[in-house]
């Protein structure tokens, strides 16, 4: 997460009420890290059951989950959601409770 504050700067050489302006400048102070929520494959839990938890617990579309799904299947895993650590704690919890295997990961800059 990105929080900006905007500064008012008045720059005068010499005081002339008509050259003087205002400046305004956005200065990043905190940046909160990203993190993927990964989806593991596993030849236990059906699409089915892989695309209703998607639905329910991270909010996709039936066709979100279904190309994840499908991404999961295929590639082994997939990154479904990205977001604060905090935000995705919750869901990944979810998830396993449903006995789905998911992880968190940082991305990398």
């Amino acid at each position: 997460m990105f929080y900006f504050y905007t500064q008012n700067v008045s720059t005068q050489s010499s005081y002339n009420p008509f050259t003087q302006f205002e400046e305004h400048t956005d200065v990043l102070t905190e940046t909160d890290s990203q993190f993927n929520l990964i989806v593991w494959n596993d030849d236990v839990n059906t699409f089915d059951w892989v695309i209703d938890t998607l639905v329910k617990i991270c909010g996709h579309t039936e066709e979100q989950a279904e190309q994840c799904s499908m991404l999961i299947h295929y590639k082994g895993k997939c990154a479904v959601k990205k977001g604060s650590y905090e935000t995705l704690k919750p869901q990944c919890d979810a998830i396993n409770d449903r006995l789905i295997n998911a992880t968190i990961e940082e991305l990398v800059s």
